[in-house]
């Protein structure tokens, strides 16, 4: 693979965590598209069974003392929090932000990569967030459960995060049957059927035909795992993506990608970024696993899912290896508080 510009901050997308499978496109021809998550082994059956790998050790790290702290002031930098900016145009755009709450003091932020306000955030909300029975190979069912989920996670992570100081704004969303073009590139792109996040306008974007069902070479996760679960996870990623826009932590990401000397360095941080939006996805299916339903064997095969994404040998290693994927989903879900999703401070051997 040629080596990949890396885009304006305008233009940056965070794309959602592959399936195994093949990517048969070449990347490029999008100059706003640095991640892609990679599609491997084509020997995956496409019937979804129980999780049968060994589990994977959890990262034994903790915060500082001073991050976690209630006796002490959490950690501040000088700089100040960008705003996140609203569309210029409408997408598809279920959920408008509630106008009668009020808005949260002004406080310092703290909006670093290791030290960030909203580890402090803690664990996300029980909720009854009921998926009912959906299927994936709809447009119209997938399309409504997509929406209606997402609107069950502004519920779960704006409580939390205004708790800390932080402004909250819910992402747009953009779905599509097959596919369209969005702020920050085609979607799906060429070869891929993962949905991406975009920075430029808060949105969401997605084709229901392609997660579904693939696109060109790339299998669907609806052909890796029939249940709905999987997309919705996948999803939830996406959201992570949001959450990491409005505390600043992209922000501070693009920076740091921006200073580093090489290319692996580069790639390490982007690795980072996206298990710990992995991370966020996991902590948001735990706490509606009770309604939604996921059950004892739904999430085993939630776990095995996350055994089968990642990094493709050959393409650029920017969303970590398939048992780190596995490793972060799974410490979202049983470590299960915002602190424990600190990629940045965890052993490197864990974001690889």
């Amino acid at each position: 693979m040629p080596t990949r510009q890396w885009p304006q901050p305008p233009q940056r997308r965070k794309s959602g965590a592959g399936v195994i499978g093949v990517i048969g496109g070449v990347l490029g021809g999008v100059a706003a598209l640095f991640v892609l998550l990679v599609i491997g082994s084509a020997m995956l059956k496409s019937s979804p069974r129980s999780d049968t790998t060994t589990p994977v050790a959890i990262p034994t790290y903790e915060p500082s003392e001073r991050a976690t702290s209630d006796t002490e002031p959490f950690p501040t930098e000088t700089g100040t929090q960008e705003p996140t900016r609203e569309p210029t145009s409408e997408p598809t755009q279920e959920d408008e932000p509630d106008t009668n709450v009020n808005p949260p003091a002004q406080v310092k932020l703290n909006t670093s990569l290791k030290s960030n306000t909203m580890y402090r955030a803690g664990v996300l909300p029980r909720l009854s967030c009921r998926a009912g029975n959906a299927s994936i190979f709809s447009h119209s069912q997938l399309k409504a459960l997509i929406l209606k989920t997402g609107r069950c996670m502004d519920q779960a992570w704006r409580p939390i995060l205004e708790k800390q100081g932080i402004q909250f704004s819910p992402p747009h969303y953009a779905i599509v049957a097959s596919r369209g073009r969005g702020a920050c590139g085609d979607y799906p792109s060429a070869g891929s059927m993962v949905p991406y996040y975009c920075p430029q306008n808060n949105t969401i974007y997605a084709s229901t035909g392609a997660m579904a069902r693939g696109n060109g070479n790339a299998r669907g996760y609806g052909q890796i795992l029939s249940w709905h679960g999987g997309i919705i996870s996948m999803l939830a990623h996406e959201y992570g993506h949001h959450v990491q826009n409005i505390t600043g932590l992209m922000d501070s990401w693009w920076r740091s990608s921006l200073d580093a000397s090489s290319q692996s360095g580069k790639l390490a941080l982007s690795r980072k970024l996206e298990l710990q939006a992995t991370c966020f996805g996991g902590m948001w299916m735990r706490s509606v696993a009770a309604s939604y339903p996921v059950s004892t064997s739904n999430r085993s095969r939630l776990f095995w899912f996350y055994g089968q994404v990642g990094d493709y040998p050959g393409y650029p290693r920017d969303h970590g290896s398939r048992a780190n994927n596995n490793r972060w989903f799974r410490q979202g879900w049983e470590r299960n508080a915002a602190y424990q999703c600190n990629t940045w401070m965890a052993p490197s051997s864990t974001t690889s």
